[in-house]
């Protein structure tokens, strides 16, 4: 046999050996390129529902937060509306909404049982005669004119000058 046909044999030899030992490796790191391959698809499902279902739950949460934030509104309208009441009946128990509770036709009857807004001569609608008795119903629920006295000329005066101006 010549050298080069042992040596041929040799190499191939090794070659063979060399193969037998690094094919093992060479099958387990593709397994364990193809375990990492799934693993990691495997992470980005799960992620990907995981985000998913956060997106849900805030969309929820936004839903509920909106719910609570008109529930909060609507208590606020109705503490409001209770309040309204509340001053309609102090209204009434003091006797200052008395023109609500008489008609026109009736003033004549109730002339001398009203509160201080009602139509008797001495504390009648329109005090002052300017035809606003929003003022006169103010200064009848303080007693101004009681604790200030009766109207002072300047007052009267100034009234009679607006009333005037405004013709």
């Amino acid at each position: 046999m010549s050298t080069g046909l042992i040596i041929a044999i040799v190499v191939a030899a090794l070659i063979i050996l060399a193969l037998l030992v690094l094919l093992p490796r060479m099958r387990g790191a593709a397994q364990e390129k193809k375990a990492e391959r799934e693993l990691h698809s495997r992470r980005e499902s799960v992620a990907d529902e995981h985000r998913q279902a956060a997106a849900q739950g805030e969309s929820r949460a936004e839903v509920a937060e909106r719910k609570a934030r008109i529930a909060e509104q609507e208590a606020q309208r109705d503490r409001a509306d209770a309040q309204v009441q509340k001053e309609r009946a102090e209204l009434h128990d003091r006797g200052l909404a008395d023109d609500e509770l008489i008609d026109e036709s009736e003033r004549d009857r109730f002339a001398g049982v009203t509160g201080p807004t009602g139509g008797d001569s001495d504390s009648g609608a329109d005090r002052d005669g300017d035809g606003h008795t929003l003022d006169d119903r103010a200064r009848a629920a303080t007693d101004r004119d009681e604790q200030e006295g009766a109207v002072s000329p300047d007052y009267q005066r100034g009234r009679e000058d607006e009333r005037r101006a405004e013709s």
